[in-house]
């Protein structure tokens, strides 16, 4: 199905653009694979919490930490079965604790404080297949993922709901792991990718 579905997108994309080469229609074929797992990633995991019962909780799970990790960034799974297990760890796993786990008031300070140490030291954390290399870009996004955690935690100190409370600091901690260095270090990735490019030129 993932090779009939893509043969027949860049078919279509070559009979648009004649004038694409072979490199420009591979480059549009690896972002349509990335298209399609993503696609069926979340397809397939919110089938799960639906029939699990979290749905929900998993859809504002995802909102939460997708409006950190548009700006920060971050690490991403080198192999397709470690993305789909992290995946699913993260959007049914994480779900669950956030609905059932009664956090104390200063372990939720720690986390965001911890959180917020990392957004303003390792935000936006780029990959090897994205370096972020202009300097003006990494300012707009650390500005922007500090102003969206602010957003987060505003919104922390006037709910009374316990559930999104763990939400919020869930989300802002995974995002604080997945664009710290020792997690780089832990999966032998290389970070900073941006100064080994600037130094190539």
């Amino acid at each position: 199905m993932k090779k009939f579905i893509i043969d027949k997108s860049l078919e279509t994309v070559s009979s648009i653009y004649p004038e694409y080469d072979e490199v420009k229609l591979s480059e549009i074929r690896y972002g349509l694979e990335a298209i399609y797992l993503s696609l069926t990633k979340v397809i397939v995991i919110l089938s799960i919490t639906l029939l699990l019962g979290i749905f929900k909780e998993a859809i504002l799970l995802l909102l939460l930490f997708n409006g950190l990790r548009i700006t920060a960034f971050g690490i991403h799974a080198s192999k397709s079965w470690m993305c789909w297990l992290s995946s699913s760890i993260l959007f049914i796993g994480f779900p669950y604790l956030c609905i059932y786990l009664q956090i104390p008031l200063y372990v939720h300070y720690v986390i965001i404080i911890f959180s917020i140490l990392c957004f303003f030291l390792y935000a936006p954390a780029d990959t090897k297949k994205r370096p972020l290399v202009r300097k003006n870009r990494r300012t707009k996004f650390k500005i922007l993922t500090l102003i969206i955690s602010f957003i987060y935690i505003m919104i922390f100190f006037h709910t009374k709901s316990m559930l999104l409370q763990n939400m919020i600091t869930c989300s802002m901690l995974i995002e604080s792991v997945l664009i710290h260095p020792f997690t780089y270090r832990i999966f032998h990735l290389p970070y900073k990718n941006y100064e080994r490019y600037v130094f190539s030129k």
